[in-house]
Parts: structure tokens; C-alpha cells; sequence
């Protein structure tokens, strides 16, 4: 044998890179001490207090709810983790609840489950709060329809809510101890991030600083906006940040316009970013000095007079919180955004979709422990529910990775199970095991289950002391979930086969063409603030309101774009065809980021003194992106374009159309 054929033949033995990808361990990714602490404390507190009321079954409930709550527990500002554990606790309690009053019921506790997999499934399209409730919900049902609960009825919820608001408390404990506010440390991170983004300008990093910005933006705007209908005009220091947080847009915009002339700025623009961006954390309210050079060119002028601007407002004490433009819309009203969203979830396709699917594996999952004595079958559907989550990755590699992380956990819990008698030992044991969900966690999906599988397992045997004999019923049930999730929930879905984001960049696509419109085409009429002009919506307004629609619209694109990005990097851990296909794909993703940049970049050099661009140039880009979104739609193979944009090759449009003609060449088939 050559030595070719010996390394092709090592190559074909080698697990495919999809998997690799998953059993791989992040890198870099810090531990969060506390949070190893908090999950030690929360877990075998309860223990302890159920052993010495003679109460174990007890204390493993209310340590069961803090697991929920551990794991629910991954936000950052306070105001969001307690949405983030309290929710999900409330649907959780009643999912013990339901299943509690099924249990041992046969055919009604497979009808009961199926319909809780159905609003379940259909929960988890609404966001991420809800997808974990939605979670919380089934998993509990499940449980408590395949666990003996103490009675009364009432006993299993309220000692699951104990065991998450347990959690929130060691959680909300050091909130007065906090250094400083999250939004603000956010805040003070995207002003980092912007600081790099004008540093990498004209250099090959800028893409990677780009992508970092638009990821901070969202954090920030994220903590902030979502509660600004809670705070606004009550807190001072709300306001103060989403200001400061809207006027560092200007100076995003500017760098586009930087970059496509490839001249780097000076290092005093970058260096006094940073000292924004230690202003803001540490809310700084001292006169700005700013010693910068006089700008020479449009896109310089554009940073120096957004970097003047923004130093002004961070400085600020307190701006007018009746004169904060929230650049997004702000929230409406809670019983305004409750009707929204269920109508959006009861009129969804892909709402009923994924709760079908998931019904469908679950009502499987019990009709098959039903028919077969299957030991403790709660198990299969506990596998199913924890898999079958299409908003949290790849189905395939999560039943892939379920498989490989729940046999490491049982190496884990087998020797636990044997020598750890029931007792006060447990106490020590589930002290060290708990550490070791929130330190694994951050490493994938594959390390979590093993964690989080022993941890299952020692609360399960102290209700049911089946001590060692549930480890290898515990593997093959998670083997039968999986195949169930892998047949019923992959690979009988169509949808699933495909790279399902096409129709999602195809709409990003048009609106792009939408803002190029925006920009540019209405300015013919009376200049950027003339009397009337086209809005993204194709309607008119003043060019005041059209700036400020350009800027809403930008940010929509991004995010939109940040969300097809998220998919595709999902869409490519799955196997072949849809990775396969998820990687031809990807270069079409970036270079459709590019274009927003250079559209971006065009408008700020339009308004800082560049000439406005001829109307047919614009026409004929706008024409050119309308024909590629209609090629992306039109199938997965996408179709030939055309490539030649007309226009001044020294015009203000110049950079765009260049990158929207590299975007149609790479949307079009190779020879």
C-alpha cells in the first residue's frame, strides 16, 4: 500500500468534521467562578436540609428546581437573569403538576404529554425566555408522569419553585456587591469594539472587528431597549446609556467610508474611542478633551464630526429623556406585545411545524414505553425534549452529541451509584458534581450532558433507589430517544435537509436594495433635507425622519444579517448534503455584509461634501440587488446573474458597486 492510499484510508476512518467540531471543547472560554459556586450551593444545600428532616425525596425535588435554575442562568444583567430563572420556573411547576395528575394513567398520560409537546415546541419559536419555559414545561411533565410524587399534588411544584428561587437568591445576593451596572460595562465594550473597528479600518481584520461590533451593538441594545418601557423617564441612568449607546451609530456608520479607501485613520481617532469607552463605565461626567487633527478627506470628516459629537453626550450628565431617539422603535406596551406575539405563534408555519414535530416524537416516545416494559421510561422522552431543539443547534449533532455526552456522564455516575450509599455522603458528591455543570457548559452540548447526566441520575435514585441498576437502562433509553428524534424528527422533515435560511438572506437582500433607495434616490428632490423623500417603506417623509429611517434600517439589516450568520453556522455542524451546502453558501453571506458596509460608507461621504451619485447608477444597483435576492429565492442552486454594474469607476458608488458585482459573481455557478 502507498503512502497515499494509507493517508486517504486514515482520512475515511476519521470522524467527520461536523462531529469533530462538537466533541471539540471551545477554546478560550472562561469559567465563571461564581457561577461554580452558586451551582455547588444550590444543588446540595437542599440535600442537606432533606436529610436532616428525614426528608431526602424532598430536598431532591427542591435541588431537581435549582438544576432547572442552574442551567436557566446564563444572562448577565440582573434584570434579565431573573427573568431568565423565575419564568421558566412557573412553567416548570406546572409541568410537574400536569404530569403529577397523569401519572400512571397509560393512554392519558401519552395523550397529555403529546399536547404539552405541542404548545411546548410552538413556545420555544417565540424567543429565548420562552424557549426555555417551553423547555422547563415538557421536562417537568415528563418527570412528573414517570416519577412517584410526594402527595399531595401540590407538593412537587412548590418544592421545584422552591428549589428555583432558591437559585435566584444566591443570584440576586451579590447584586448590591456588584461593581458596576451590566449595561453600562456593555456599553463601555461596544465602544471598545468601535474603537477596534476604526483601528482595523483599511486593513484585512476589519471584517472580523466588523462582525464583533455588530454582536456588541446587539448585546448592549438588548440589556437596554428591551426595558426601556419599564425605565424610561424613571431612570436617569438608563437614559444616560441608551444615549451614549445611540450616538456611537455615527461613528460605525463613518467606518465603512474609512475602510473602502484603504487610508488608516490616525492613532489619536482609535485612542480617544477608548477614553469614551472609560468614560462611559465609569459615567464620567468632566469636560471632553479631544485633540485631533483636521479631517482632509469626506470619510474622515464623517469620524472626526461623529467622534466629536459622541464625546459631547458621553460627557453629558443627564440628556433630555424626552429627546432619546431609541433608533429602533421603543417596546410597546406589554398587553400590546402579548396579543402580537400569540398571534404571530398561532398563525406561524413554522410554529406549528416544530410543535408537531416535537408532539410527534414525544406521543412516540411514550406510545413505545407504553407497549414495551421499559424500566423507568421517563427517559426516552426526557432524551427526546432535551435533543429535539432546533433553536439551540443542529438536531443531528445533538443527538450525535447526546449519545457520546450521556455514556461519558454514566462513567461518571456508575461508580457514584455503587459505592455512595444513600445519606449525608450524597452531600459531598453532589457538591463536587454540581461544580461541574456550569464549568462544562461553556465547553458544548456533548460536555453539559455529561455533566448534568450524573447529577440527574443521584436526584432520580434517591426517588426511586434503583442506585447502580439505572445506568445501563439510563443509556439504552437515551439511544431509543435519540433514534426516535433522528427518524420522526429529521429525518421525515424536509425541512431539515436544507440550508433553511435561503428565503431569510434573500429578504435581507432586497431590503438592502429597499435602503440603497432610501439613501440615495429620494435625494433628487430637495437635497438630504429637503421638503419630501423615499422612505424604506417606498413612502415620504422629511429628510430628518428619512435619516433616522436610514439608521433603523441599517440596524435591522445587520441584525438580520447577525441572525442568518447564527443559522449558518448551525446549518454547518449538520452532516452532508445541508453542511456541504451551508459551506458553498457562506462566502454569498459575507459578501452581502459588504455591501451594507459599502452602501453605509457611500451615504456618510455623500453627506460630509462627496457629489451625489447619478440617479440612473443608482436605479441600476438597486436592479442588481433585486435580481440576486430573486436568485437566492429561486432555489438552492442559485442561478446566473449578471455582473456589470454601470457607473464611474471614480463615483462615490464606485466601492459599492464593485462588492454588489462580487456578490453576484460568487451567487453565480462556477464553470
Amino acid at each position: 500500500m502507498t503512502d497515499t492510499e494509507a493517508e486517504s484510508g486514515r482520512r475515511r476512518a476519521a470522524p467527520p468534521p461536523w462531529l469533530l467540531s462538537g466533541l471539540r471543547p471551545r477554546p478560550s472560554t472562561p469559567i465563571a467562578r461564581a457561577a461554580v459556586v452558586r451551582a455547588s450551593i444550590a444543588l446540595a444545600a437542599p440535600l442537606a436540609v432533606g436529610f436532616a428532616l428525614d426528608r431526602p425525596a424532598y430536598g431532591a425535588l427542591v435541588s431537581m428546581g435549582a438544576l432547572s435554575g442552574v442551567i436557566g442562568d446564563t444572562a448577565d444583567a440582573y434584570r434579565m437573569r431573573v427573568l431568565n430563572i423565575a419564568v421558566p420556573q412557573l412553567f416548570g411547576a406546572l409541568g410537574i403538576m400536569l404530569g403529577t395528575l397523569v401519572y400512571g394513567t397509560g393512554w392519558t398520560a401519552v395523550a397529555a404529554l403529546t399536547v404539552v409537546g405541542l404548545v411546548s415546541g410552538m413556545m420555544s419559536t417565540i424567543g429565548a425566555i420562552a424557549s426555555v419555559s417551553g423547555l422547563l414545561l415538557l421536562l417537568n411533565a415528563v418527570v412528573g408522569a414517570g416519577l412517584p410524587m410526594p402527595d399531595p399534588w401540590w407538593v412537587a411544584p412548590l418544592l421545584l419553585t422552591v428549589g428555583g428561587l432558591f437559585v435566584l437568591a444566591l443570584t440576586l445576593l451579590a447584586w448590591p456587591l456588584r461593581g458596576k451596572l451590566p449595561e453600562r460595562v456593555a456599553v463601555a465594550d461596544t465602544y471598545l469594539a468601535v474603537a477596534d473597528l476604526l483601528e482595523a479600518a483599511g486593513t484585512d481584520a476589519y471584517e472580523e472587528r466588523r462582525q464583533a461590533v455588530t454582536q456588541s451593538l446587539n448585546t448592549s441594545y438588548d440589556l437596554i431597549l428591551a426595558r426601556r418601557a419599564r425605565y424610561h423617564g424613571r431612570s436617569n441612568a438608563m437614559v444616560r446609556l441608551l444615549a451614549q449607546l445611540n450616538v456611537v451609530i455615527p461613528l460605525v456608520e463613518a467606518a465603512p467610508a474609512v475602510h473602502v479607501r484603504r487610508r488608516p485613520l490616525p492613532d489619536a481617532i482609535p485612542a480617544a474611542v477608548r477614553d469614551l469607552a472609560a468614560a462611559v463605565e465609569e459615567s464620567r461626567t468632566d469636560d471632553p478633551a479631544l485633540t485631533l487633527l483636521a479631517p482632509d478627506l469626506p470619510a474622515a470628516r464623517a469620524v472626526d464630526a461623529a467622534l466629536r459629537h459622541a464625546a459631547a453626550v458621553v460627557h453629558k450628565a443627564d440628556p433630555d429623556p424626552y429627546n432619546v431617539d431609541d433608533r429602533l422603535g421603543r417596546p410597546a406596551a406589554l398587553g400590546v406585545r402579548v396579543r402580537r406575539t400569540t398571534r404571530a405563534v398561532l398563525f406561524s408555519g413554522a410554529s406549528w411545524r416544530y410543535g408537531l414535530r416535537l408532539a410527534l416524537c414525544i406521543g412516540l416516545a411514550q406510545a413505545l414505553t407504553s407497549l414495551i416494559p421499559v424500566p423507568r421510561s421517563y427517559w426516552v422522552a426526557l432524551t427526546v425534549t432535551f435533543v429535539l431543539k432546533p433553536d439551540f443547534g443542529s438536531v443531528f449533532s445533538r443527538a450525535v452529541l447526546r449519545s457520546v455526552g450521556t455514556a461519558a456522564g454514566l462513567v461518571i455516575a456508575a461508580p457514584v451509584l455503587a459505592e455512595v450509599p444513600i445519606g449525608w455522603w450524597d452531600v459531598p458528591v453532589m457538591v463536587v458534581l454540581a461544580a461541574l455543570i456550569p464549568a462544562l457548559t461553556a465547553k458544548g452540548y456533548a460536555f453539559q450532558t455529561a455533566a448534568i447526566t450524573p447529577v440527574i441520575l443521584l436526584l432520580s435514585d434517591l426517588l426511586n433507589h434503583q442506585g447502580v441498576h439505572l445506568v445501563l437502562p439510563r443509556f439504552l433509553d437515551s439511544l431509543i430517544g435519540c433514534a426516535i428524534v433522528l427518524v420522526a424528527g429529521y429525518l421525515l422533515w424536509p425541512e431539515s435537509w436544507h440550508v433553511r435560511v435561503g428565503h431569510r438572506l434573500a429578504d435581507a437582500v432586497a431590503d438592502i436594495a429597499d435602503y440603497v433607495a432610501c439613501a440615495f434616490e429620494g435625494q433628487g428632490a430637495g437635497g438630504p433635507d429637503g421638503p419630501e423623500t423615499t422612505t424604506i417603506d417606498g413612502t415620504t417623509t422629511g429628510g430628518e425622519s428619512t435619516a433616522a429611517e436610514r439608521v433603523r434600517a441599517r440596524r435591522r439589516i445587520y441584525r438580520d444579517l447577525s441572525v442568518v450568520r447564527s443559522e449558518f453556522q448551525r446549518a454547518l455542524t449538520e452532516p452532508p448534503p445541508v453542511g456541504t451546502r451551508a459551506a458553498a453558501w457562506w462566502p454569498l453571506v459575507v459578501a452581502v455584509e459588504r455591501v451594507v458596509d459599502a452602501a453605509t460608507a457611500a451615504r456618510v461621504r455623500v453627506d460630509h461634501g462627496a457629489p451625489e451619485p447619478p440617479a440612473e447608477e443608482v436605479a441600476a444597483i438597486r436592479r442588481q440587488l433585486r435580481e440576486l435576492a430573486d436568485g437566492i429565492r429561486a432555489g438552492e442552486d442559485l442561478v446566473d446573474v449578471r455582473t456589470e454594474v454601470p457607473g464611474d469607476d471614480r463615483g462615490v458608488l464606485a466601492p459599492l458597486r464593485q462588492e454588489v458585482a462580487a456578490a453576484r459573481a460568487i451567487a453565480s455557478p462556477q464553470p
